[in-house]
């Protein structure tokens, strides 16, 4: 039974050979290597999504089916991390999910500038940064709408790790320049202060550029970190995991979170297993780790 048709959607004019098919038993394969490498459960209704982003690669190394393709990708593991790369949505925009910005703002802002006041350090994750958006929307958050009201984090011990599977967003996340569309979610009064202009674009402003650490991470690989975090951004994210894989990654998530840390995760996500026992609901899909910081 085929699951896909012939022709990679939305590029008809790049149009694959009418042999090529992605079946059951080679979809049931891509599936397995991206459950095993990333831990992304596939169902079955995105095999046109994967036929789709797959065809590409298939093209790109003069392949005529994806059974030779998926031999390739067994072999070589910069293929296999190009093929869970392709199959990775990125969507994200400034501010999204406002009332997160507006929690962060509102209860969080004065316990991280009292931190930094009493000469202790302030640690902020982006898990699953996509293109840097998040993470930018946050220091936006902490500089505020003038230099004088951002000298706190410009010149505290406050650094912000930002990560994501992906090569290609973590590296547009370190360069931090968007286009004109992409900044217009940014309110005015921190468009003016923390952005400028780079020919038709819009740069970030260096002093959060340096604040921000950017690198490439698998969620359920190795941790570098060895620090505690007081605020954990992964929203959107566990939405492309099963329950057991979701279970473990707010286990390591609660580990990592100071006492009295804030975990924010995506609005249609819920917390589950053991690691949910000590997170506190504090606001609409946000939690906060038992214990005083």
């Amino acid at each position: 039974m085929t699951l896909a048709a012939s022709h990679p959607a939305g590029n008809p004019s790049a149009v694959m050979p009418e042999e090529v098919r992605l079946d059951q038993r080679d979809f049931a394969k891509v599936a397995a290597i991206v459950d095993r490498e990333a831990r992304i459960a596939l169902q079955p209704t995105k095999a046109t999504l994967v036929f789709s982003r797959l065809s590409r690669r298939l093209r790109e190394h003069g392949l005529s089916s994806f059974r030779d393709y998926l031999t390739l990708v067994e072999a070589d593991a910069v293929e296999r991390a190009a093929m869970v790369e392709a199959l990775t949505t990125n969507h994200t925009h400034f501010f999204r999910e406002s009332h997160h910005f507006d929690h962060f703002r509102e209860s969080v802002l004065g316990e991280l500038q009292e931190r930094v006041r009493a000469g202790h350090s302030v640690r902020l994750w982006s898990a699953g940064c996509s293109s840097g958006e998040e993470v930018y929307s946050l220091i936006m958050c902490m500089f505020g709408t003038s230099r004088s009201k951002a000298r706190w984090a410009v010149d505290g011990d406050v650094k912000v790790l930002a990560t994501d599977l992906s090569a290609r967003v973590v590296a547009a996340a370190r360069n931090a320049v968007y286009s004109e569309a992409t900044v217009k979610p940014i309110p005015d009064a921190y468009r003016r202060q923390w952005l400028r202009e780079e020919g038709a674009d819009f740069a970030v402003v260096d002093d959060a550029r340096r604040m921000v650490t950017a690198r490439e991470l698998n969620l359920f690989g190795e941790w570098p970190m060895r620090q505690q975090y007081d605020v954990i951004f992964c929203r959107n994210v566990m939405i492309y995991f099963d329950d057991a894989a979701t279970s473990e990654l707010i286990s390591r998530f609660s580990r990592l979170l100071r006492p009295g840390g804030y975990l924010y995760i995506g609005h249609s996500e819920r917390l589950i297993g053991p690691g949910a026992e000590g997170l506190v609901p504090c606001g609409q899909t946000i939690y906060r780790k038992e214990g005083s910081q």
